[in-house]
């Protein structure tokens, strides 16, 4: 199957790029509302996983202020406030960044970048956009009295309960399990999934595992993933979504109500694709409009905007 373009990229006027993929949309009640492409097919849903892997943990047991609770969902910056929550995380467990395990990175945020390097600083794990979730896994691993040596192997009982967990909220089977770019297990599900299981979540009442992920991301949108980021735009313009992306192109959405959708753009761009979740959620009757400026991405041109990514299938 020939995937549909999404998105349209236009340059003075003419389409210069298109981007295909794939995207559905669930109604509360989990019926299918709008599907284009292969919704069924597997994907990595990579860091839009995260609020699964939340989910697991904390009911493992952990137990974190909301802020850091959204911090562990996050692939964060790496502002100072991103750091300094994984630093609070991890101490709770009586650990250092020393015990994380995953790739050694500079911030996403370019200014955050330029201060760790003025400061004679470089690439650390603690840096990288994925530390959040390391640390609450090391976290979980000391609640539970776990090695937190060799935590990320598919075979540690904290990975085994968050793959059942990552099947139970998808209601479907982990199709294929990779790594990760952060050297985590990356669990491969349908978009439908997907989808479905951030709908599970961000519906479920407060007071369960579920629904202290999902409160925390809606009320710390900022710690999910900092200054300019779409999803951390995506939550404050549309009070009580919880949105997540993922590398690759993927991105996945879900209301208090139990609509949801949930898109991968097949070239891997993230150029268009918040503007592609809004026309999902349009045709899910979600009042969007806080979150207008992102229906569209600017195209420069001698450092003007002369056109716009869009999207294109609704």
């Amino acid at each position: 199957m020939e995937e549909p373009v999404l998105v349209e990229v236009v340059r003075s006027g003419l389409v210069e790029s298109r981007h295909r993929g794939s995207v559905v949309a669930l109604r509360a009640d989990g019926s299918t509302a709008l599907a284009h492409g292969d919704v069924e097919n597997p994907v990595y849903g990579r860091s839009a996983n995260k609020p699964m892997q939340a989910v697991a943990m904390v009911e493992l047991g952990l137990d974190l202020p909301a802020e850091l609770l959204a911090l562990v969902c996050a692939s964060h910056n790496g502002e100072p406030m991103h750091v300094e929550g994984v630093r609070r995380i991890l101490v709770s467990a009586g650990l250092d960044e020393g015990a994380l395990c995953n790739t050694r990175d500079l911030p996403i945020h370019q200014t955050s970048a330029r201060e760790v390097i003025r400061a004679g600083g470089g690439p650390a794990s603690i840096l990288q956009n994925c530390s959040g979730k390391h640390a609450g896994m090391l976290a979980t691993c000391v609640v539970n009295d776990w090695p937190t040596e060799g935590y990320l192997h598919p075979d540690h009982p904290l990975q085994e309960h968050i793959t059942g967990a990552v099947e139970a909220l998808a209601e479907e089977p982990v199709r294929h399990i990779g790594i990760d770019g952060c050297g985590a297990p990356a669990h491969a599900l349908s978009l439908t999934g997907l989808a479905r299981a951030f709908a599970t979540i961000a519906a479920a009442p407060t007071g369960t595992p579920m629904g202290a992920v999902a409160t925390s991301m809606t009320a710390h949108p900022a710690m999910v993933g900092g200054t300019g980021r779409e999803v951390t735009e995506l939550m404050v313009g549309v009070p009580g979504l919880m949105a997540k992306d993922g590398a690759e192109g993927v991105l996945a959405a879900g209301c208090a109500d139990g609509r949801a959708a949930a898109l991968k753009l097949s070239d891997g761009s993230w150029r268009g694709f918040a503007a592609v979740l809004l026309g999902a959620l349009d045709h899910l009757g979600v009042d969007s409009a806080g979150a207008s400026a992102l229906r569209t991405r600017s195209v420069l041109g001698g450092g003007q905007p002369v056109g716009e990514a869009h999207a294109v299938v609704f």
